[in-house]
């Protein structure tokens, strides 16, 4: 499979998913929180999709919605199958995008030394 191919083919699973999270889930556990689908792999043969989301939360609610989203994966597939047109109908694995996190860390810790240098420069 081409990287274009594979490329457009993350892309429809993200936005599909994405849409159908904030449309037509009914898990409390996952429409309560606040989800992001930051990215999508899929294997060559299109059978395999490891999804990548983010929310901000605590570890409780964090691990609520992945609950939920390992609860819902099978209907979001089916669903996703209805919407796609690949020969095959990816099985969906949820993980954490910690990288979300580590940028917003990140950016704390850099306004920290920008006041601690802004301080001693006082």
């Amino acid at each position: 499979m081409s990287k274009k191919y594979e490329k457009r083919v993350n892309e429809l699973i993200r936005m599909h998913l994405t849409d159908l999270l904030e449309r037509e889930l009914n898990d409390p556990r996952v429409t309560g929180a606040q989800v992001t689908i930051s990215d999508v792999e899929i294997t060559p043969d299109v059978r395999q999709a490891k999804v990548f989301y983010s929310l901000i939360g605590d570890e409780a609610q964090k691990a609520e919605v992945a609950r939920g989203l390992e609860s819902a994966a099978g209907w979001l597939s089916r669903e996703l199958g209805k919407r796609l047109r690949t020969r095959h109908t990816p099985q969906l694995t949820f993980e954490f995008d910690e990288s979300f996190e580590r940028g917003d860390r990140l950016s704390r810790l850099l306004d920290e030394l920008r006041g601690d240098e802004e301080t001693k420069a006082a």
